[in-house]
């Protein structure tokens, strides 16, 4: 944190260390503050999260800004960029996504100066932003707090002043929200996520001036008794949260198509990379449509308390302002790794409903899953788990006709497809589809390797509801990482260098990380390199032509350097690649 100002003393520019001191307490504010906003969030979902997710995205900020530090000397433009990119990949919840897009376009300014005068047209900008991010703006969040903040220091001037007249006109917007919005004044509360806003810019005030401001005590809340219920409690039933890697015509796009299947839309971000947000009673359908879009990652789905039932047609209030998370959450992937499924850092799962005639082959069964799986060991155990495989051989993915024949043959109403291939996306996504349309609900979880289907497939439970057992298994794919090694068939340029031919390629993720000459020095290599980020559980998948004794090598290797590990091993059978690696 930079150096504490003296008595009277007061800054004329946000450096590097300004910026620092504004986000690390930005994040305390948040922090202090955090139950009592969480207290009075009703809009738009009663589900008492704001300040938490407001709390979470700073703190992903400042941990943002710390790495740059602990990195080099970086220099103001640097400082805000990272406090900006931080806050879009830890983006909670709506009011969060909106402060990291206010953030955002902040830094589009403070990068080319610092001084009040850009402080002003910072503020701006970021107000500007915040309300294009948003699908259809309400008056009376954290929109209407940041435009009051901007309009209030609108003709700039000394540091210390645009910061004090942005506080102070957010402050006095903040008390008028309670009668913007029906929720609010029932409630008799002003917004939750404005009130977050607020307190960031009190604490960028503080970092400017030295002092802190004067905060008013906040009013006692009333008491707890049955009441109406507020704006969006009688909405949709998830909430869906992901970061999207597309580019901007795309991103078009999904904004139409998520607009139309539920309301809270919120989409942040730029130059490719976005942070989507948005209620639905379909999570399925909305990242499917981040899947058709781009690369989805640290996908979140979030179902709300019981008591906020699904609207009839998607819903018809719309509105953004201030943050949900829910009572049920499910998160994707821990960092990019799945990034693009339904539910996970991965690709997305999608989901429809239809009535079909059963008569030709009699009553369908209720739910099956279809796996892709290389080799016929791990096609038998999947079978034995009640699965219906399709075997992939080496350069011969199965076409979509075969994805179609294969989900027919399960002869389900309801059907669980693991395409455990990424370059199996399309086609999966193309065969779910004509399937739809013969009357059946098929949830695509886009895993990525066999490894992550075994994980899905471990937690399947066909008696709970699809929405739930989709979710569980999105869930544990999403947090089983990959690996795979394979040898080189000529020379070639990769991301660990340049490989020859017959050498070994430890591929982490789909991207090539260790290159040597040894499978099994190999193998060790890259799982010292997956476990040096955390695990529980190893799955080893070895072929048959993998030579003898690496699966037990492995396992006592893992033993022997990570004793909170397990290790479990399966065999694929013949035209399987050497070794599958996940880790848990």
């Amino acid at each position: 944190m930079s150096r504490a100002l003296q008595p009277d003393e007061e800054l004329v520019e946000l450096d590097a260390e300004a910026v620092r001191t504004w986000c690390a307490r930005a994040f305390d504010a948040l922090g202090r503050e955090r139950e009592e906003i969480d207290a009075i969030n009703v809009y738009p979902v009663a589900d008492g999260d704001t300040g938490t997710n407001l709390y979470l995205t700073a703190e992903a900020a400042h941990r943002a800004v710390e790495a740059v530090f602990a990195a080099s000397g970086p220099d103001t433009a640097e400082t805000v960029r990272a406090m900006a990119h931080g806050a879009l990949l830890g983006a909670r919840g709506n009011s969060g996504t909106i402060l990291s897009q206010l953030l955002r376009g902040m830094a589009t300014v403070l990068a080319d100066g610092c001084d009040g005068d850009h402080l002003a047209r910072a503020l701006a900008e970021a107000a500007r932003a915040a309300r294009q991010a948003v699908a259809h703006p309400v008056e009376g969040t954290i929109l209407t707090v940041a435009s009051a903040a901007a309009g209030a220091c609108a003709a700039g001037g000394p540091l210390v002043r645009v910061a004090r007249d942005a506080y102070e006109g957010a402050a006095t917007a903040l008390t008028a929200t309670s009668g913007q919005l029906d929720a609010l004044e029932r409630a008799g509360v002003v917004d939750a996520g404005g009130r977050g806003l607020v307190a960031v810019l009190g604490a960028l005030l503080e970092t400017v001036t030295g002092r802190a401001p004067d905060r008013a005590a906040p009013a006692p809340l009333p008491p707890a008794a049955p009441r109406e219920k507020c704006a969006g409690e009688d909405g949709p039933a998830y909430e869906v949260i992901y970061l999207l890697e597309a580019d901007d015509a795309a991103v078009d796009l999904l904004r139409s198509r998520l607009d139309a299947l539920g309301e809270s839309l919120v989409v942040v971000g730029g130059d490719g990379l976005w942070n989507v947000h948005v209620h639905v009673d379909d999570a399925g359908a909305a990242v499917e449509a981040g899947v058709e879009a781009g690369r989805p990652h640290r996908i979140r789905i979030t179902r709300f308390a019981s008591d906020a039932t699904p609207a009839p047609g998607r819903g018809t209030a719309r509105g953004a302002g201030s943050g949900t998370d829910g009572a049920h959450t499910h998160r994707y992937g821990a960092d990019d790794g799945y990034a693009h499924a339904c539910g996970t850092e991965s690709d997305g799962y999608a989901h429809a409903c239809g009535t079909g005639d059963d008569a030709a082959r009699g009553e369908r069964v209720p739910r099956a899953v279809v796996a892709v799986v290389p080799g016929e060991g791990l096609a038998g155990l999947c079978a034995e788990a009640g699965a219906t495989t399709v075997r992939t051989r080496p350069g011969e993915p199965p076409a979509e006709d075969e994805l179609v024949e294969a989900v027919r043959r399960a002869h389900a109403r309801e059907v669980v497809l693991l395409p455990n291939d990424t370059d199996l996306r399309e086609t999966a996504a193309a065969a779910a589809e004509r399937v739809r349309a013969e009357g059946v609900r098929v949830a695509l979880i886009p895993t990525r390797a066999a490894v992550q289907g075994i994980a899905a497939l471990a937690v399947h439970e066909p008696d709970r509801r699809f929405d739930e057992d989709v979710v569980a298994m999105t869930a544990a794919a999403g947090a089983t990482r990959y690996a795979e090694l394979a040898v080189a068939e000529h020379r070639s340029f990769t991301s660990a260098g340049v490989c020859q031919a017959g050498d070994v390629l430890g591929l982490i993720e789909g991207d090539v990380a260790v290159i040597g000459k040894d499978l099994t020095e190999t193998a060790r290599t890259v799982l010292d390199r997956m476990l040096s980020a955390g695990g529980e559980l190893v799955t080893l998948v070895v072929a048959d032509d993998t030579p003898p004794g690496l699966a037990a090598d492995l396992e006592q290797h893992v033993r022997r350097g990570y004793l909170a590990v397990d290790t479990t091993t399966y065999h694929a059978g013949a035209e399987a690649p050497p070794l599958l690696i996940g880790v848990e």
